[in-house]
């Protein structure tokens, strides 16, 4: 079964609200979502889905550089390849593209990545769990994500958090420092026994963090998640020494090299695993697999994605057994998406598909009313 096109959909999706980290707006009601949306068609007749989500305001990637990546280099490089050769794929999508510390694209590459699963999974009858020969788990929790400098809206959202059978919260923080503490300690008032995990995306300095971890100490606060630059692994194995908050790195582990440096120099507790920022299926679970052996903890995250990465990751954090709730947040962002068949989502809990491939079915008609000129 080898690859005999490859289709490239831009789109921009529906947002119900703007989300907003500490380096600034990554989607908005006015302008919406950038998603691409790409789908491998093998010379079976078999089609595989993928998604990419990329975002200026959290890496290089764009809406313009997945578009060219995968339209000038990663399709002419793929026809013709051996769908099942995933190691070959990748081998081929690093010589058109030289991984940087990155993985150089990995964004765009994750969507390629995706689609092959999905094409390999419907040619075969087989669903993502099977192809990885391991049972199928129905279900995931979900986090419940909190961005805001406000903490009377802080506590406004925890509440509702709790009241719709959330388990766990998700709180960005860095968005205006002065407002830091009063928001963790109005959140944790509101959700005291809810999981509650707190995300810098990389807002502080050491010193900084140093002091606001004392404090997260007393609040309560379950894990801390990227305080510092992501190249900064000396500076987060200085503060894991002064916090007994577990650290977990996110933006600072992009592949299994960046992992292996971030063990080495003892920099986390924890480390985040997101489906498009590791290439895709392929790097993610080897990153997850490579850090359970490094006795390391695992959260599952992502950017925002529609349903169709949300389904994939959520496969595969059932797969790598993270018990925590996952921060898949695209639900409570996205208004819309091009999915007409595929998980069922009741607020802090989404029903799986078992379905071959990844288990989502496209709407054609979604991805011509949402697609975009570039």
């Amino acid at each position: 079964m080898k690859i005999a096109d490859i289709q490239i959909y831009p789109l921009l999706l529906p947002m119900k609200q703007s989300f907003a980290i500490s380096g600034g707006t990554v989607g908005s009601q006015s302008r919406g979502a950038p998603h691409v949306y790409i789908k491998v068609v093998t010379d079976s007749g078999a089609e595989g889905w993928g998604e990419a989500r990329p975002s200026h305001r959290w890496s290089y990637e764009t809406l313009e550089t997945v578009t060219s990546t995968i339209t000038g280099y990663l399709k002419p490089a793929l026809i013709g390849a051996e769908v099942a050769d995933l190691q070959s794929i990748h081998v081929q999508m690093n010589k058109e593209i030289k991984p940087d510390l990155s993985g150089g694209q990995p964004i765009a590459k994750a969507a390629v990545d995706m689609a092959l699963y999905d094409a390999i999974g419907k040619e075969r009858q087989n669903s993502l769990s099977t192809m990885w020969f391991s049972g199928f788990r129905p279900s995931v929790q979900l986090s419940y994500l909190i961005s805001t400098p406000s903490p009377e809206e802080a506590a406004r959202k925890a509440v509702y958090a709790v009241s719709q059978g959330y388990r766990g919260l998700d709180v960005k923080l860095g968005l205006d420092p002065v407002t830091d503490i009063e928001i963790l300690e109005a959140v944790k008032g509101a959700a005291p026994g809810l999981f509650l995990r707190v995300d810098a995306n990389q807002a502080y300095s050491l010193q900084q963090a140093v002091k606001l971890a004392r404090v997260m100490e007393r609040i309560g606060v379950d894990v801390f998640e990227q305080p510092l630059r992501a190249d900064d692994l000396y500076g987060h194995a200085q503060l894991r020494r002064k916090t007994s908050i577990p650290i977990a790195l996110d933006e600072s582990i992009w592949t299994t090299g960046n992992l292996l440096q971030a063990i080495r120099a003892e920099a986390c507790d924890t480390v985040v695993v997101k489906l498009t920022k590791m290439g895709g299926l392929t790097g993610a679970k080897r990153c997850g697999e490579l850090a359970r052996e490094a006795g390391l903890g695992l959260l599952g995250g992502g950017l925002t994605e529609s349903r169709l990465a949300l389904t994939a990751s959520a496969h595969l954090f059932n797969y790598l057994r993270i018990e925590e709730p996952v921060d898949l947040n695209g639900p409570l962002f996205l208004a819309d998406d091009p999915i007409s068949s595929g998980p069922l989502i009741n607020e802090g809990e989404v029903n799986l598909p078992n379905g071959p491939g990844i288990g989502c079915e496209i709407s054609m008609d979604k991805l011509e009313l949402y697609g975009c000129k570039l």
